[in-house]
């Protein structure tokens, strides 16, 4: 079963715990103290990462794309690349960044928009990297990525299943470590265009790598949806409140909806459990309480021949033979003398 050592001790794929993302990005405002509040939160909340994002400006945008006015209620200035240059943290801020969140014992992570991003990461030691839906069609980018031997998380909003095929042959050749994540890039996520069901068709296509599932939708459900289709990573923006300035903020979760995902998604962990049916232990209370077992129809005598009308089924003090068996014991003798409605028990027949 496919599975890797995203951070030194955490692996995901295979029976371990689904790898939970808490993507900050640039919902924290531009402010190094907010960006630090949320890792915190993130931690609290029983994330296994927190995650931002990371671009030099110039290398991901061409001149007019920075040049074009930017006019929007979510705007932190005039023109596009005033407004990203004003989220965009430094080098030294990721670094402090990292650092308090190997302090508080959190996971700490980046996607990058751009090559020399990635190399920024590579530098100041993130344990992997995450490519965004906007680059998984971006073959060179990704074999950049892939080349510095560490871990990637591939999402795939806004792709065909021919790019996410060639995306996984190229990482096969290069670098195994890596997780394919279905996802829809709409912000909010329309319920309808989710499509958990390409998790199960990536788990087919796939199989030697984990799958997971980055979502924008509203509430949870969908989210612990995923996990129950095999989603061994789950990536959900999250927020200190929606109502910010900021297009990311209304598709986040808050802490309370964050805690809430992680604590069902480890119920639903438990709740999975294995593909052995059995009879469990805790329901050996419920059996001997109600379960039904094989008792005599009418009088039988010793020596009787045992036939299908001789036995009925009932809740019977003591317990007898189990129901299921009922058909293995007829035409057996019976080695005693048995009363009506009496338990027919394994010591009785011949």
């Amino acid at each position: 079963m496919a599975t890797f050592e995203i951070s030194p001790g955490r692996w995901i794929g295979g029976e371990h715990p689904c790898f939970i993302i808490a993507e900050i990005g640039q919902n924290h405002q531009g402010d190094i103290e907010i960006a630090k509040e949320m890792i915190k939160m993130a931690k609290d909340c029983g994330a296994d990462c927190a995650k931002f994002q990371k671009c030099q400006l110039d290398q991901k945008f061409n001149k007019k794309a920075l040049q074009r006015p930017y006019t929007s209620k979510h705007s932190w200035g005039a023109t596009y690349g005033e407004h990203k240059a004003f989220i965009e943290f430094t080098e030294e801020q990721f670094i402090d960044l990292r650092n308090y969140a190997n302090e508080i014992g959190i996971i700490f992570s980046s996607s990058a928009g751009d090559a020399s991003s990635i190399d920024l990461l590579d530098r100041i030691g993130v344990p992997f990297f995450k490519i965004a839906s906007v680059d998984a069609g971006n073959y060179q980018f990704i074999q950049h990525a892939a080349s510095k031997g560490k871990p990637l998380i591939i999402s795939t909003g806004m792709q065909n299943m021919d790019t996410v095929r060639e995306v996984y042959q190229r990482m096969k050749k290069i670098n195994p470590k890596f997780s394919i994540l279905q996802c829809t890039s709409t912000y909010p996520q329309p319920v309808e265009d989710t499509h958990l069901r390409v998790i199960q068709s990536y788990k087919t296509e796939f199989p030697e790598v984990p799958i997971g599932y980055s979502g924008h939708e509203a509430g949870t459900a969908i989210t612990i949806a995923a996990v129950t289709l095999g989603a061994k990573i789950v990536e959900r923006h999250v927020t200190l409140d929606k109502n910010w300035k900021g297009n990311d903020h209304m598709s986040s979760l808050e802490p309370r909806e964050l805690k809430q995902l992680v604590e069902d998604i480890r119920t639903v962990e438990k709740a999975l459990g294995t593909t052995e049916k059995k009879i469990r232990k805790s329901e050996e209370p419920c059996y001997l309480k109600l379960g039904k077992t094989v008792v005599a129809s009418h009088k039988l005598t010793a020596g009787h021949v045992i036939t299908e009308n001789d036995l009925a089924m009932k809740v019977a003090e003591p317990k007898g033979i189990r129901t299921e068996n009922c058909e293995k014991i007829i035409g057996r003798r019976i080695k005693r003398n048995i009363e009506e409605d009496e338990s027919i028990i394994d010591d009785d027949i011949e």
